[in-house]
């Protein structure tokens, strides 16, 4: 990669590119983050504050204090795509990469943090492989995800890889670190192919992406390297991981970008999944890569097409016509870099989550912020415009309460629980695969999450404007099996003006690309306030292949959606057992239990206060919990915690409970 086009996440940048993290030098000791290590040789010197250098070689699960805070717990769900909402957009044909720095390499939090600004990314029906990207030389070189992301991007079927990344000589890379990462044992083994493969295992991610581009290698180097790559292929295969090699070392060992599939660094690419393509491509050299895939028995879609969008997002000049023609068959797929542009181009005083997610709303669907009706006039080919969405709702009990992963408060059916900003995408539910489809013959109402009023967590779906028409608002593609029992739920509030709610159930799929799904329209009874109104299915039979609401209404409407649930018989998870403080030091505490029985969704962590009144900590889907600046409250001996399972259809068990002296 050009150093010119890359930013690396240094320490000193941090607290200006992520405000909301705690600082290093102040961060307790207890504080988990998410792991980052050199191969085996650490730097000269001593590391900077709130950094500590760590081995790969010498790690081990065993030893890890912080794995129970980092492994995810969300499997991999399954996706299947619908017949796409619009007429440009192609099935089975480009893939979306992002590559995605959500923190710095240092101080990323394994859990979330106290700050709604975050990049709470939703719109994982467009994107097929998530790289959780940073890593420098002063740092680390080698990073894992943390478990909120890979939690969040497992619910809607997208692998995420852990990055390595060996620097360029300018940002401080050192050809030793490439030598430390490929060195064989006396078996001929590469041991730290073996160590990547158990770290992925532990903590529950999906593979690796490689990228070397560190110079002043030699063929020597370059064989090492070839034999690395397919070792860590192999050992990944066998676990179910991945393997993604950037376009960067070329097999005589020096680090050349081609922008292209070529002799220089086919074997690599056969040697690994898939191949991240250097921004320097052209039409030609993606047409030739192509052709050369298809000739080595691979598929040219196994290609990621560099964009670089980390400094102009929307406003990137791209040839979209030499990665995804309109007229022929794409040509390759794309990868994005740095898509958290949508966050990070903000002012610091725009940075609200509403901000946030109409930054993100425009970047993946375009200027028409409707992916059902695209902007032939837009310069920025949006993903939604060429990609067709994937889903995973096939199975029921099925429940969003549309919660993003980030919010200015937290809420509980309604009332809030805490007043605290808070991330952690660990929480973010099964989001709407198209964000926002609206149908209608009358004016288009605004349609987007809202962050001053929930159900529960911390975000609800707003439609605000006028209604002259009926307003159907797309929400999720399913293919949900309808029982005699099986009942739909909705939780909403009209906030103005006067609207009828109905629900809109579709058992088949639509007649063409971009055609509206064949609804039926079942009327949902209203009322004052937050209604959770049940929908029986009556006369619908065979399999739900998409779920909408319709409203009608007259005059300025605000309405909005807080929950969606569909299920044959509700089931509550029984309590967890055994909560426990694994370390104190002051008000901060380290925090484990044993699983609670059932279905288990995440936890919820609340503080019972004197009053009698409960405060929302935190949540997770973890079995291991930090909590940060606890104070005693007036005339209180002791802190009480309650811990709290909760299913999928956001039923709570019973709590248990757990005492801290002050």
């Amino acid at each position: 990669m050009k150093p010119t086009r890359r930013t690396v996440l240094l320490a000193v940048t941090a607290a200006a590119l992520f405000p909301g993290l705690p600082a290093s030098a102040a961060a307790t000791a207890l504080q988990p983050y998410a792991g980052y290590w050199y191969p085996d040789s650490l730097p000269s010197g001593s590391p900077g504050t709130g950094i500590t250098w760590r081995s790969l070689k010498t790690w081990r699960a065993a030893d890890d204090a912080d794995l129970a805070f980092n492994t995810a717990s969300v499997p991999l769900a399954a996706r299947f795509t619908p017949t796409p909402v619009n007429g440009t957009a192609r099935a089975d044909q480009a893939r979306v990469q992002s590559l995605v720095s959500f923190g710095p390499t240092a101080g990323n939090p394994s859990q979330g943090s106290a700050s709604s600004d975050y990049y709470a990314f939703g719109h994982w029906a467009y994107v097929d492989e998530l790289v959780f990207w940073g890593g420098s030389s002063g740092e680390g070189l080698i990073l894992a995800p943390n478990a909120p992301i890979v939690d969040a991007a497992h619910r809607h079927g997208v692998p995420v890889l852990g990055n390595i990344f060996l620097p360029p000589v300018a940002y401080g890379g050192q050809l030793r670190w490439t030598r430390d990462l490929v060195q064989k044992d006396a078996a001929g083994h590469y041991p730290l192919a073996a160590q990547l493969v158990a770290v992925a295992a532990a903590y529950g991610f999906d593979g690796w992406f490689v990228n070397a581009e560190t110079g002043g290698g030699d063929a020597a180097v370059g064989a090492d390297m070839l034999g690395f790559v397919r070792e860590l292929k192999s050992l990944a295969a066998a676990r179910g991981q991945r393997v993604t090699w950037y376009d960067s070392m070329t097999v005589n060992g020096s680090v050349s970008w081609q922008g292209a599939l070529n002799s220089r660094n086919q074997a690599f690419f056969q040697a690994a999944d898939d191949m991240f393509v250097d921004f320097r491509w052209t039409a030609g050299s993606l047409a030739s890569s192509g052709t050369l895939a298809r000739q080595l028995g691979r598929s040219r879609y196994e290609l990621w097409a560099g964009v670089d969008v980390e400094a102009n997002g929307w406003n990137t000049s791209e040839n979209w016509d030499a990665i995804v023609p309109s007229g022929t068959d794409h040509v390759t797929s794309i990868g994005l870099y740095r898509p958290e542009w949508t966050r990070n181009h903000l002012p610091s005083d725009q940075r609200s989550p509403g901000d946030f997610h109409a930054a993100d709303d425009r970047f993946w669907t375009g200027r028409s912020l409707d992916p059902s009706r695209p902007d032939g006039t837009d310069t920025w080919r949006a993903p939604a415009v060429s990609v067709a969405d994937r889903s995973t709702v096939t199975s029921v009990p099925f429940a969003s309460v549309f919660n993003t992963g980030h919010g200015l408060r937290w809420y509980e059916e309604g009332v809030v629980t805490s007043d605290a900003a808070w991330n952690h995408l660990g929480l973010q539910d099964l989001l709407p695969s198209r964000q926002w489809v609206v149908r209608t013959a009358g004016s288009r109402p605004s349609v987007s999450f809202d962050f001053a009023d929930a159900w529960r967590g911390g975000s609800s779906v707003l439609v605000s404007g006028a209604l002259d028409q009926p307003v159907t608002v797309d929400l999720y593609a399913t293919r949900l099996p309808i029982g005699e029992d099986t009942v739909v739920e909705l939780t909403h509030r009209t906030d103005a003006g006067a609207v009828a709610v109905e629900l809109a159930v579709a058992t088949g799929e639509p007649s063409a690309p971009g055609a509206a799904p064949p609804y039926t329209y079942v009327p949902v009874a209203g009322g004052d306030g937050w209604q959770t109104s049940t929908v029986r299915l009556t006369g619908i039979s065979g399999t739900v292949h998409a779920l909408g609401v319709r409203l009608t209404g007259s005059g300025p409407v605000r309405w909005r959606l807080g929950g969606l649930a569909v299920y044959d018989t509700p089931r509550t998870p029984g309590p967890p057992s055994g909560l426990r403080v694994t370390a104190a030091s002051g008000g901060d505490l380290r925090l484990a239990w044993n699983p609670a029985p059932g279905a288990v969704r995440h936890y919820t962590l609340h503080r019972q206060l004197p009053d009698g009144t409960r405060r929302f900590l935190g949540g997770t889907c973890q079995r291991a919990w930090f909590v940060g600046g606890l104070r005693p409250e007036q005339g209180e001996a002791e802190a009480r915690l309650e811990l709290r399972a909760v299913g999928e259809l956001y039923t709570s068990s019973a709590p248990v409970t757990v005492t801290h002296p002050w």
